[in-house]
């Protein structure tokens, strides 16, 4: 079985984007060789500190730096990436962590939003979850939910929204769960909802537009500039690229005695250090996912 981590990344494609923005697209399709060739790149810009750039924001297979023209003429920049490009070999193994992530799947608050956006939908007669399993090739919503829970999730992005993980799930290309964004979006989306739009999921920080399909909700704050939780003390925004994450299916009396928990300031949440390798990864994914679960509940 050919996993799409074992793919070759295609070459680079860049384009300056208007007056400040170059623009890198590193894969046209999601891989974690993509996403490892990406870090490498943005990391070893960020260290040679040129003058004036001013943002480098890594994305799921691209890179974004924003410039000052007036400080470094755009070719001179695209010149350097190019440079680096060429000089630079990907990190394969990480220092990361790996989060257990609480959530309440088929909830009541994402079916209601649901019900009133049923228009712009694939399949208005059906939920978010029974059309994902049915296209994914599950005969019931259980099933489908075990398999989104059944191994970890790479984060390979943090943005578009505050503090907005998108997250890539470490199986091979035949398991990967696709499910198409909506046809128009939508004009609210519950907070932390958990979401899923082509492969990628993701877990919506505040209230606001969405267009991914809604599975559930998590209890767990992801975004907060008071900072009020243990384990937001380090920054109001939780998720880093290279995160690992573990999906823990929880029912409504446990989702309400979290929520309660997070009211009164005494949330937390399951977090372990752990190493990711990819060619170990690619080598075993099965032995590799059985480490790092280990690893989550290492006490």
């Amino acid at each position: 079985m050919n996993s799409p981590q074992s793919q070759p990344c295609a070459p680079i494609r860049y384009s300056i984007a208007g007056d400040e923005h170059l623009f890198a697209e590193v894969s046209e399709s999601m891989s974690l060789e993509a996403f490892f060739r990406a870090m490498a790149i943005t990391r070893a810009v960020e260290q040679l500190a040129l003058p004036g750039v001013l943002d480098v924001c890594l994305a799921n297979a691209s890179f974004q730096i924003r410039f000052n023209p007036d400080l470094i003429h755009p070719l001179a920049l695209l010149e350097q990436v190019k440079a680096l490009e060429a000089s630079t070999t990907a990190e394969r193994r990480i220092q990361t962590r790996i989060i257990e992530v609480p959530v309440l799947y088929d909830d009541p608050w994402t079916n209601e939003t649901q019900a009133r956006f049923r228009d712009r939908h694939q399949d208005p007669s059906s939920t978010d979850l029974q059309y994902a399993a049915r296209i994914n090739g599950y005969d019931e919503v259980q099933a489908f939910i075990a398999a989104h829970i059944g191994t970890p999730w790479f984060v390979s992005m943090v943005g578009f929204v505050a503090g907005l993980p998108f997250m890539y799930q470490m199986v091979g290309q035949d398991k990967q769960l696709q499910v198409p964004k909506y046809l128009r979006p939508r004009t609210d989306t519950p907070r932390l909802t958990l979401g899923h739009g082509g492969c990628f999921g993701c877990i919506y920080s505040v209230r606001g537009a969405g267009g991914y399909q809604m599975f559930g909700v998590t209890p767990a704050p992801i975004y907060d500039p008071a900072q009020g939780l243990p384990y937001l003390q380090d920054s109001m925004v939780f998720f880093r690229a290279g995160d690992i994450v573990q999906f823990k299916a929880i029912d409504r009396a446990g989702y309400d005695a979290a929520v309660a928990a997070v009211e009164a300031g005494r949330f937390d949440l399951r977090i372990r250090a752990a190493s990711f390798d990819l060619d170990a990864f690619q080598a075993d994914p099965a032995a590799c996912i059985h480490a790092l679960k280990e690893a989550l509940h290492d006490d």
